[in-house]
């Protein structure tokens, strides 16, 4: 019997031959280990996506509902703040909650931020450069993958640079929770400390915004009228943990992997070098081969037949994006990391009504990063040969360092 564990550490590492079996045997699977439907065909996992008459994105309510009463004062802020992300609310909650931020990541006001993107690059690649020349090695996640996307969303937000560290503690701690990890006992612990230490410091900021008005979303949330009378203090808390912590993690993972595996194929990175040009494509494949999201989740809201079985109201099911776009059906010599590839027709960034809206802002700056790379360091290289740690996490899909020397 087929068995998707990812406390396995080999499973973890490598899934994809897991989900290979699966797609071909058992495409709609019971896993008594995760105790949830796994998808992993192409089609199905776009089903899930937008799917809204019998599945449910408020993945957290259930689990909540299931907490005894005099155990959930340690879960307090996680109730509080996590279970009002818009990612985890279906309508009229979450297109309420979606729309008074779409203006910010428009087309336009994402391309706006391009000059912003490309200082903090070169300014990472800077601070990269002079920590190279005494230590030798520099680590891409924690020197670039990590602040650089964390930079721009601080930024947009209004939150201090200086604060880049404290906040990736917290962050770490609240992904093991949303991350859904499978080997960390204490995950509950501490992303209810990491929950509440981010809502305290975003209430401070918002406390000072009230006071003196800054050009930064936070100051937007709570001077503007029609928005402010939209959101709940306690929404405008966890809007910002939210934006801050999305807005980094998927972006690092999408930077860490897609580099990684580049660094893997030589003759893609030659290619893309002798040819940046392809750095939209190269990104779009970034995005596919071994994506930052590796799966979405949601909860059967009444009993459907779905690819001939039955699922249950209250069954969790795991669509696994990251085998959705390996799957042969879909992508020819799916298994290829190919730079040029076209069309990439990937479901990272999800389908239907809860399309990541970051979506504009991670090519933005995944495209930006992979142009100054090939012009600052052409000679870039892997500083070992041993496999990466991969972090403990079903939903986000990235590495713990990546040591690398400069060149």
């Amino acid at each position: 019997m087929l068995s998707l564990d990812f406390a396995d550490p080999k499973i973890n590492a490598d899934p994809f031959p897991v989900f290979a079996q699966l797609r071909e045997s058992d495409p709609v699977h019971w896993s008594p280990v995760l105790k949830a439907w796994v998808i992993t065909r192409y089609d199905d996992v776009r089903r899930v996506a937008v799917s809204n008459a019998d599945m449910s994105a408020e993945r957290l309510a259930p689990f909540f509902a299931t907490v005894p009463a005099e155990s959930q004062g340690g879960f307090a802020n996680l109730m509080t703040y996590l279970g009002k992300w818009m990612v985890f609310r279906d309508p009229p909650e979450h297109t309420r909650l979606r729309r008074l931020f779409t203006k910010a990541f428009t087309s336009r006001s994402v391309m706006a931020l391009e000059p912003n993107v490309g200082e903090i690059v070169a300014l990472l690649f800077d601070e990269m450069e002079q920590k190279a020349r005494s230590t030798g090695v520099v680590d891409w996640i924690a020197d670039f993958a990590y602040p650089l996307p964390a930079t721009v969303m601080m930024d947009l937000l209004g939150v201090p640079r200086d604060d880049l560290h404290r906040v990736k503690d917290w962050s770490n701690d609240i992904a093991l929770f949303i991350g859904t990890s499978r080997a960390t006992a204490d995950k509950y612990l501490r992303a209810e400390a990491g929950a509440k230490a981010m809502a305290e410091y975003f209430r401070g900021i918002i406390a000072s915004r009230t006071v003196d008005p800054q050009d930064d979303i936070i100051s937007q949330l709570v001077t503007e009228p029609d928005k402010r009378e939209a959101l709940t203090d306690d929404e405008v808390i966890a809007t910002c943990i939210l934006l801050l912590f999305a807005g980094h993690e998927t972006t690092t993972n999408l930077l860490g992997n897609g580099f990684y595996y580049t660094m893997n194929a030589p003759e893609q990175w030659a290619r893309v070098k002798d040819d940046p040009s392809l750095a939209e494509t190269a990104v779009e494949e970034w995005l596919r081969y071994d994506g930052p999201s590796g799966a979405l989740v949601r909860v059967v809201t009444a009993d459907v037949e779905f690819g001939g079985r039955t699922m249950l109201q209250g069954q969790r099911v795991f669509a696994f994006i990251n085998s959705a776009n390996r799957d042969p059906e879909q992508f020819g010599d799916a298994d290829r990391l190919d730079l040029g590839r076209s069309p990439n027709p990937h479901l990272t960034f999800g389908h239907g009504i809860h399309f990541c809206l970051g979506a504009q802002l991670a090519r933005l700056e995944g495209q930006i990063a992979l142009r100054a790379l090939i012009e600052r360091f052409p000679g870039i290289s892997l500083a070992t040969d041993s496999a990466p740690g991969w972090r403990d996490s079903i939903i986000l899909r990235g590495m713990q360092s990546l040591p690398i020397r400069l060149r």
